[in-house]
């Protein structure tokens, strides 16, 4: 499935550059005819109904001419909203000290799922130092399934 993103990414993100926009990342549910390819989008104004509704116009045109992904699939357009999620080093360093909540792809020290507070970025190792209520964790970012910010009220 990461090779469908990648390839998906490579396609769509100069048009959603040209658009005004950032791709903050893609996600693909692969489930049949039920299949979701959501895509986070971004911009300093903020993403309102109209923006995501342009952004697929535009997209689902491009897909249809490229055709990187087999099958059917829905798909979808999406602000990061307020408990955005965080794809690439660059997000956990423009979110340092902030919290976060995510799942890796396998247990470590027995744990998949951590939350605390991004505490340290090392791009040389591409890890993040979370800071938890046990202590500090060091995780690979590519051992990172899925991460949010976590939303305080």
């Amino acid at each position: 499935m990461a090779k469908i993103v990648d390839k998906v990414f490579s396609i769509i993100n100069p048009i959603v550059i040209d658009m005004g926009y950032e791709l903050l990342g893609i996600k693909y549910i692969a489930s049949g005819k039920h299949s979701v390819l959501r895509l986070y989008i971004d911009c300093e104004e903020g993403i309102g109904m109209n923006d995501c509704e342009t952004v697929s116009r535009q997209v689902s045109a491009i897909m249809d001419v490229e055709d990187p992904i087999s099958g059917k699939y829905n798909l979808e357009v999406s602000s990061p909203g307020i408990e955005r999620p965080l794809f690439v080093i660059s997000h956990y360093q423009r979110f340092l000290g902030h919290d976060v909540r995510l799942r890796t792809y396998r247990a470590i020290d027995g744990k998949r799922n951590f939350t605390g507070c991004i505490g340290g970025i090392s791009e040389k190792s591409n890890t993040i130092e979370l800071v938890t209520e046990l202590g500090p964790v060091i995780l690979d970012i590519g051992l990172i399934e899925k991460a949010n910010l976590v939303a305080h009220f």
